[in-house]
């Protein structure tokens, strides 16, 4: 951890698609004297966003350069198809891209799926974003391939998406500045990866050696008593033994008498 000096704030910055709430509601439960401040950011500026200390930490879509950031791969997201409600692809579970190759496919200029070559039939023009592509394909233009986080954050009535094979696939990480690696962002590394309170980087757990009595009870585990000294069993054993003596003799002497011998 570097030694720079940390705001009375935690910023998380967070692309369209991703939902922090879960990590968010942790952050609150476990550091709920700093506040945690959500920034939403295009998935093409977040890790400008990140350089410019804009933010403390960020989910973003990978690629991310490690020459300056640190990132954690999370998840990786299915890669989805989005079309209108009547048309023929919404009748199959999942498709492939080949069976997509005469459709026209939207590809928005904030596509996050890196494509070595966009599948199907371009569009007239390409659309500024996945919220612009989206209506397009309501308006039945063109089918848009995007992760399904994206389709789910867009999700129209009278639209639907069916998973597609042998397409790239988006990824998420956690990233943040190399060299503003602070304690609170090793918190929320800690967090996200669904570390205790008390298994944090850094931070010791008790054992069970550590725990108050455990020196105590094993340093007497072996300890013969002292000579002379009965233990609780022997006093116990020889309360037995009295209690049994006295009851045999008492036994011996409440059988029934005999009967007087008569005098010749």
């Amino acid at each position: 951890m570097t030694g720079s000096e940390e705001s009375p704030s935690f910023r998380l910055a967070y692309v369209p698609g991703v939902t922090p709430s879960k990590w968010v509601r942790i952050w609150n439960e476990r550091l709920p004297d700093v506040p945690l401040i959500l920034t939403p950011v295009a998935a093409g500026d977040a890790l400008d966003v990140l350089r410019s200390r804009g933010a403390d930490a960020g989910f973003v879509r990978m690629p991310v350069d490690d020459e300056d950031l640190s990132a954690i791969p999370l998840y990786t997201e299915t890669t989805v198809v989005v079309v209108p409600k009547d048309h023929l692809v919404a009748a199959a579970e999942e498709v492939s891209v080949d069976e997509l190759a005469d459709e026209i496919l939207l590809h928005p200029l904030d596509d996050t799926l890196d494509w070595e070559q966009p599948p199907g039939k371009p569009a007239f023009e390409r659309p500024a974003t996945t919220a612009d592509a989206i209506e397009l394909v309501a308006a039945g233009v063109g089918l848009l391939v995007a992760p399904q986080s994206l389709a789910r954050l867009h999700h129209r009535k009278d639209l639907t998406y069916r998973t597609v094979t042998d397409t790239p696939q988006s990824r998420i990480a956690l990233s943040w500045p190399k060299d503003e690696t602070t304690d609170m962002v090793e918190d929320f590394i800690g967090i996200v990866r669904g570390r205790t309170v008390n298994s944090s980087r850094g931070r010791q757990t008790a054992s069970e050696g550590s725990k108050p009595g455990a020196a105590k009870s094993k340093a007497t585990a072996g300890r013969k008593p002292a000579a002379g000294k009965s233990t609780s069993a022997g006093k116990a054993q020889g309360r037995s033994a009295g209690r049994g003596g006295r009851s045999g003799a008492a036994g011996a002497k409440g059988g029934k008498p005999g009967k007087p011998r008569r005098r010749s």
